[in-house]
């Protein structure tokens, strides 16, 4: 990860590459760190990636960023989540630019998570954008262009099922899906572990020089960081399955074993972390619910676990 001692400037556009700056949107919390990192790409025909929070002051930010005579061209959004969604359809209006994502807020959700919605499980994280419409659907291997740049999207479902990451050339727009600065949270369902492992397998076999994620500093070692990734969510893996060899627990009595220096404030998202993983593991048959699949009901270990 690059390191950067101290946090960017909301609204104020910042070069991390030719071609390429970030505006910070003025939205810190636990589960946004500094903010959402906003990305202008090119010099005259330029994407907006991540738009942000639907705050007035940002969308300012952002025009006021567009180089002498450039124009955005396209507003692309890596997920549909409240802090990076909202501003396409303020910036489409005042651009007159497409807003392309992978599709609406319940795209790309797999059928485990699509029956646990609804069941009505709902909430955690940051919230989703459920009114978020895309003018333009961007698929899997789809490909935006200018004169100037070329992106192609990776669908990369796991911290949310329309969750897309975009390559230019050999460095990766990550979204939420791989930060520095923590691990991705996984909350079902729109969330789901499963997918999350498979796309970081996906990414890792690819060679990367650096990630611009969603939040927080550029990363440097993208090999790195995503075995990192990967090695966490194992070792929380086993720590799930040392504390059910005790008897059966939910997933909230587990996250209170397992998080015990996790701020009270933050144990609702560990629970909904450590259900992820309980999905997960039901799904390989190394857990099983007591009754139906659900984030209040208890588990244990499968026979042979």
């Amino acid at each position: 990860m690059a390191a950067e001692e101290n946090p960017p400037v909301p609204g104020l556009a910042e070069p991390l590459a030719p071609g390429l700056l970030r505006v910070l949107a003025p939205n810190p919390s636990p589960m946004t760190f500094w903010g959402t990192n906003s990305y202008l790409l090119g010099r005259r025909e330029i994407a907006v990636i991540d738009p942000g929070p639907d705050d007035p002051a940002h969308l300012e930010a952002l025009l006021r960023a567009l180089p002498a005579g450039a124009r955005v061209r396209h507003i692309i959004v890596t997920h549909a989540h409240r802090d990076h969604s909202p501003l396409a359809r303020p910036l489409a209006e005042a651009t007159g630019a497409p807003v392309h994502a992978f599709g609406p807020a319940t795209s790309g959700r797999s059928a485990v998570m699509a029956a646990l919605a609804d069941s009505g499980l709902s909430g955690g994280g940051e919230g989703v954008d459920r009114g978020f419409v895309p003018d333009e659907i961007l698929t899997d291997g789809a490909g935006l262009r200018t004169s100037e740049w070329e992106l192609t999207a990776l669908h990369t479902p796991g911290h949310m099922g329309n969750h897309i990451c975009l390559a230019w050339g050999d460095a990766l727009f990550s979204g939420d899906h791989v930060m520095g600065w923590a691990s991705s949270l996984v909350s079902p369902p729109d969330g789901d572990l499963t997918d999350f492992m498979a796309s970081c397998a996906r990414l890792a076999s690819r060679h990367w020089q650096r990630f611009y994620p969603g939040h927080g500093a550029p990363i440097a070692d993208p090999a790195g960081r995503l075995a990192w990734l990967i090695s966490h969510r194992h070792a929380r893996e086993a720590e799930i399955l040392a504390a059910l060899a005790d008897g059966a627990l939910t997933a909230t009595e587990l996250a209170a074993r397992i998080y015990r220096d996790t701020p009270a404030a933050l144990l609702p998202a560990a629970s909904r972390n450590v259900f992820a993983h309980l999905v997960d593991l039901t799904g390989k048959t190394r857990v099983a619910p007591e009754s139906e699949l659900g984030f209040d009901g208890g588990f244990t270990l499968s026979a042979g676990s």
